[in-house]
């Protein structure tokens, strides 16, 4: 598309001015040096506001921010006014085509004149100051609002989608459930008091941060995920498959390994005295799971825990393979989980696990082993083991 008027300038002659203006050099020795004449850059200084835009680098090799650079929206101007389109702008800078449309609209001053760089970089460099004063400090009624249904138990979620159900002609009664959270917790302009924390479900003082599992605790090298498990293990019909997680003490401090398996309900415990670390639950694995016949260790199903990093080495001793389940999905071990909830009748929360004999957790396994089960048709665990210790054959499904 044929543009008239004179060619726009590089947009490297306006970030070499602006880069030298940062620096301290004078308007007229900066428009000099990047060769520009001084009457375009006292345009481009008063289309500013008088303010020096930040330029971001050329050259950086860090990872791009979500918020447009300068040197972004000199492209943008540039090929605005070579008449290209939104789509095609957006291709180029690897923005979303919504980003590019918003940007042409902020950034036109008031006598239209077209997209202006330099305008659009002031806007958002004012946009950019902090503090700013919340909605619920500058609206008094909403601000009543939040705090009387806080007060009735109500969820930040449940305030925030509510209000768009009784005011849903009025857009200054909106506020996001984490601006809610925001005024309650952090310091400075909160609009809400602090004391309002306890109408909350949890009633923290302080808000813990959500993070990334991988940031909590690390990922477990080579894990193979339970979407790769055979689906004969969900059926559980074929014998030897096997759910396993850990019950805790005290900040952690001691454990106790539960073992189940998937068809009789069998449960093996693991005795962890001197700890709960990768080596001590794969020595205890190990023994445990060697005493058994090879067809009846066919796969291990465990969390994402640490204490399972040694993983491939209890692989290769018991022959066994391993998955791991989701990120928060105990139900994906649902038989163990059950178990443990169980065990708690014995091992009560609270109580130093590394303190119970071993011949007591020798005793609660066999208790359990013991209990006629429904899904067994009111058989233990115990006889449905020996059953197949005695009849099944390796590769031979398990019948009802």
């Amino acid at each position: 598309m044929f543009v008239m008027g004179r060619p726009a300038l590089p947009s490297e002659v306006a970030r070499r001015f602006w880069s030298l203006m940062r620096t301290g050099v004078v308007l007229d020795d900066a428009a000099a040096v990047a060769g520009v004449s001084k009457a375009v850059a006292w345009r481009w200084f008063r289309e500013a506001g008088g303010m020096i835009p930040a330029v971001a680098s050329a050259d950086s090799s860090s990872a791009r921010s979500s918020r447009l650079s300068f040197s972004e929206r000199e492209e943008i101007s540039c090929r605005r006014a070579a008449g290209e389109g939104v789509r095609v702008i957006a291709r180029a800078l690897g923005r979303a085509p919504s980003t590019i449309s918003r940007e042409l609209v902020r950034g036109v001053r008031r006598r239209k004149t077209g997209y202006r760089a330099t305008v659009a970089q002031a806007q958002a460099d004012v946009r950019a100051k902090r503090p700013k004063r919340s909605k619920l400090t500058q609206n008094e009624e909403l601000r009543a609002y939040v705090q009387e249904h806080l007060q009735s138990k109500h969820s930040p979620e449940q305030v925030s989608r509510r209000l768009m159900v009784d005011f849903p002609n009025s857009a200054e009664m909106r506020v996001s459930h984490e601006a809610i959270y925001r005024a309650l917790y952090l310091p400075g302009d909160r609009a809400l008091a602090r004391e309002m924390t306890r109408c909350l479900r949890t009633g923290r003082a302080l808000r813990k941060p959500r993070r990334r599992v991988a940031e909590r605790r690390g990922r477990i090298a080579n894990m193979v995920n339970i979407s790769q498990r055979p689906a004969e293990v969900n059926e559980r019909i074929v014998p030897g498959h096997w759910e396993g997680d850990l019950i805790s003490g005290p900040q952690h401090r001691s454990a106790i390994g539960t073992l189940v398996e998937r068809v009789t309900g069998y449960v093996v415990l693991l005795h962890l005295p001197h700890g709960r670390g990768a080596d001590q639950v794969q020595r205890a694995l190990v023994e445990a799971m060697t005493c058994l016949p090879e067809w009846l260790r066919r796969s291990l199903t465990w969390d994402q825990g640490r204490e399972l990093t040694n993983h491939a080495q209890v692989a290769a001793a018991t022959g066994m393979d391993i998955y791991f389940c989701d990120p928060h999905s105990p139900w994906q071990r649902g038989t163990n989980e059950n178990t443990n909830g169980l065990l708690r009748q014995y091992f009560p929360r609270g109580n130093d696990l590394s303190a119970y004999h071993c011949d007591y957790l020798t005793f609660v396994a066999n208790e359990l082993n013991h209990r006629p089960r429904k899904r067994l048709a009111w058989k233990t665990p115990d006889e449905a083991l020996h059953a197949l210790l005695s009849t099944h054959q390796p590769g031979v499904a398990l019948t009802a």
